[in-house]
């Protein structure tokens, strides 16, 4: 019997060809990581493959590692197995990995959006005989907007509430999904302040892209700094006395998951702007068509439900 090649192991996608390991949870020799998001790329592999940009974000949060940088289209070939990486369009520095063997080609997107973010390098369809997608929102309710309007809305909601003399706590994660929010805040209405987690990542990320100024918040910051202004915030902050200098405030939260208006009410957060990193509905379907893939394989999310719905489609 052929041996797959990408299979799915209790240490991750793996290649056996070449004994490597894609986005591997447990530690391996050899890995090939997607991007830096730690449920992608996580400690104690002893060798670290991935785009070049990547580099910086996976040292940050992991120490030091042993690590190759790839720059795009580059060709690397271990035991006669062909790999490189394309962009995945997700955050900075993220990729999917296309794997030739004998003829066969593989490509594995790790997570990914079709949505050009103007921080990212834009998503670029691969062709290729078997597409492992990711389908977090795997589902027709998931339908994102133009990423301009959205945000729009959200300085209009900070002006709003700058006219209110309320201070401004945007919700998002630290690595990828704050600084989409920042590069795009109009600091006419104000100054931006930042939570440590998504200042120190931000630190790292200024070398690759353009930022405007924030101002970490720090024991010196008192309330009066904060009224009409904006603080970027990790979810988990939500909720801790972090945020009890900053009263009178108002909440938001950037998500894809902000599509249900439930997920708003569990979270007490007082207004969702539907943003994501990932596809919607719509670029999964689109992505898949456009690969020209014969096979599909669908991991995260909602993959059983897009498996079916999607499959249909498509005959």
């Amino acid at each position: 019997m052929k041996t797959p090649l990408l299979q799915f192991t209790d240490k991750g996608i793996y290649c056996k060809q070449a004994d490597v390991y894609l986005d591997p949870w447990r530690p391996v020799d050899k890995a090939i990581i997607t991007h830096g998001h730690a449920d992608h790329s996580r400690w104690g592999n002893k060798e670290y493959i991935t785009h070049h940009k990547n580099i910086p974000i996976i040292s940050h949060r992991l120490g030091e590692i042993k690590s190759t940088g790839i720059e795009w289209g580059e060709t690397f070939t271990i035991n006669n197995v062909k790999f490189s990486l394309y962009p995945a369009g997700h955050i900075i520095g993220s990729s999917q990995v296309r794997v030739e063997h004998k003829g066969e080609v593989r490509v594995f997107t790790g997570d990914y959006k079709t949505e050009d973010d103007g921080i990212s390098t834009p998503y670029e369809a691969i062709k290729c005989h078997t597409f492992i997608t990711e389908c977090t929102f795997g589902l027709p309710a998931f339908k994102w907007l133009p990423q301009q309007e959205v945000l729009s809305d959200i300085n209009n909601w900070w002006q709003e509430n700058k006219n209110e003399g309320k201070t401004s706590i945007l919700f998002g994660y630290s690595l990828g999904k704050a600084q989409r929010l920042l590069k795009y805040l109009d600091t006419g209405i104000g100054t931006i302040y930042t939570h440590g987690a998504i200042e120190n990542m931000t630190e790292v990320l200024r070398p690759l892209a353009s930022f405007p100024p924030t101002k970490l918040i720090t024991k010196e910051t008192t309330k009066k700094d904060l009224p009409g202004n904006i603080v970027l915030a990790p979810p988990s902050a939500h909720g801790s006395s972090w945020i009890r200098k900053m009263v009178p405030y108002v909440t938001a939260s950037a998500s894809g998951w902000m599509t249900f208006r439930g997920a708003r009410r569990r979270r007490a957060i007082d207004k969702g702007f539907v943003l994501s990193d990932h596809c919607d509905w719509q670029g999964l379907l689109s992505s898949i068509e456009a690969t020209g893939a014969e096979k599909v394989i669908c991991t995260h999310g909602y993959s059983d439900i897009f498996s079916e719905i999607s499959a249909r489609i498509r005959l």
